[in-house]
């Protein structure tokens, strides 16, 4: 797992589930522990880190808050997304975005800043392919995530995206194996531990343990 010190000098965390694709990890920066809902974007240097995680940091020098705003929008635009085509009956894990049609309006809107196409550069007399982003890099990097959000929410394909239903998870999770349930195999032993609970306690409603 990549780990990172949290703004302000708190303690470095793991980025959760590290193996998804990346809009997935984007999605994740929301998860939840027994205090309640986190957020792993609360300053720029956060985001600086995540992209830096996610192998998109090339290029993007200094994160400034209105681009951690995008990269929220961006984030909570899919989350609210993925809930839909999920089913998700999670309240805490949809986001605060009004509608769907807002949120897909996000998604094309930071989709349509795609990296540039391959231009041609001469260099020491030599032709060389140059694909180096003019302007700021950021929305590029963005563009990298909403284009892959596209292509998880659309690729019949790909395996399917999936709410995590453990208790007290907020997670999204790529089911790459027709026998995985959750999105962690603490999750799985949560909601195991779960089922067991009721089953010999007819009524109770056991404390979730989240991550």
């Amino acid at each position: 797992m990549v780990s990172r010190t949290a703004a302000g000098g708190g303690p470095a965390r793991p980025w959760v589930l590290p193996g998804e694709p990346t809009v997935v990890r984007l999605m994740n920066t929301i998860w939840a522990d027994r205090a309640g809902i986190r957020d792993d974007l609360s300053a720029p240097a956060d985001l600086t880190a995540w992209l830096a995680s996610a192998g998109l940091a090339h290029g993007v020098g200094r994160v400034t808050g209105d681009d951690l705003d995008r990269a929220r929008q961006l984030r909570d635009a899919c989350r609210r997304v993925a809930a839909r085509i999920t089913a998700d009956p999670r309240p805490a894990a949809a986001s605060a975005t009004a509608d769907l049609h807002a949120a897909i309006a996000e998604i094309n809107s930071v989709a349509a800043c795609s990296p540039p196409i391959a231009r041609l550069a001469l260099r020491d007399g030599d032709l060389q392919r140059d694909t180096t982003p003019l302007g700021h890099a950021l929305p590029t990097a963005l563009a990298t995530v909403a284009a892959d959000a596209v292509g998880l929410f659309t690729d019949h394909a790909r395996p399917p995206l999936r709410a995590c239903l453990a208790p007290g998870c907020v997670l999204y999770f790529v089911k790459d194996h027709p026998r995985r349930e959750w999105c962690s195999a603490a999750c799985g032993n949560r909601a195991r531990a779960a089922r067991h609970y009721r089953r010999h306690r007819p009524g109770a409603d056991p404390q979730p343990d989240p991550h």
